[in-house]
């Protein structure tokens, strides 16, 4: 998995970097990759039983994750800007390719404390390569009920597959795009302590899967009808499910060489 995810950036990088030369090469159904940072926003619930037992109670966590998503901005244009052609028609559109706040439930998963009867429970968010994303959060006493939300940046490898038909209809062809985003590992981390930190603290940690490492999310196939003429120039922008550009315009060619 994680060579895959190597070849999928190194391979999107140069991709992107041919696109904004409008060098990228043309092919049947063209496959244009993306790598970015989804923002993810995370609510964890904390449930706790046996608080007294010894060595330690049983925590469950579960609870859901929003997605910041993935646009497109689909561009048609009958041809190149500042070319000596009398006429210039562009049409564009935006298109949902992951929803923006889209759910990804946290399955149930019990971690055994062990520092004694209702220790101070701690909580601290860690990527796929274990390097922190947060400060560690107190989350309180077992026996108080406890919750955490927090908001971070996921690394995503995407691609999406761009299909043509119709390339000499008027007013324009129908395009179809479809692919799939690879989001990278997020790990919750809970600390028990048997003490606030300081002298004679016992402690100890579990650490759950709140992403797992190359879990993907389908971009299902999404047909949109160009408005710029016969046989356009297709170019595709990635953008954030805000609508914040990810990337320049990227010039795949003429309609009937995809």
């Amino acid at each position: 998995m994680k060579n895959h995810l190597k070849n999928s950036v190194l391979k999107a990088a140069g991709v992107l970097a041919l696109g904004s030369f409008g060098l990228c090469p043309l092919m049947a159904d063209t496959t244009v990759p993306v790598a970015y940072k989804m923002p993810v926003h995370v609510n964890c619930n904390v449930n706790e039983t046996g608080c007294n037992n010894n060595p330690g109670p049983t925590i469950t966590i579960d609870g859901a994750i929003s997605i910041g998503g993935l646009g497109a901005n689909l561009i048609l244009q009958n041809n190149l800007k500042g070319t000596k052609t009398a006429t210039f028609t562009q049409w564009a559109t935006n298109v949902s390719l992951v929803p923006l706040g889209g759910k990804i439930t946290i399955p149930k998963q019990p971690v055994l404390g062990g520092v004694g009867g209702n220790p101070y429970i701690y909580m601290q968010f860690y990527d796929a390569k274990g390097n922190a994303l947060s400060e560690e959060a107190f989350l309180g006493r077992c026996v108080q009920g406890l919750a955490l939300g927090a908001d971070f940046l996921n690394d995503v490898i995407g691609s999406t597959t761009v299909h043509s038909d119709g390339c000499l209809n008027h007013p324009g062809p129908v395009i179809t795009m479809s692919g799939e985003i690879i989001l990278s590992g997020l790990k919750a981390r809970l600390i028990f302590r048997n003490n606030v930190k300081g002298t004679h603290t016992a402690e100890t940690y579990s650490d759950v899967d709140i992403i797992i490492d190359g879990t993907p999310l389908v971009i299902p196939k999404q047909p949109s009808q160009g408005g710029a003429g016969g046989n356009p120039l297709i170019l595709l922008q990635f953008l954030q499910g805000d609508g914040t550009p990810i990337n320049d315009p990227v010039l795949l060619g003429r309609c009937n060489k995809l």
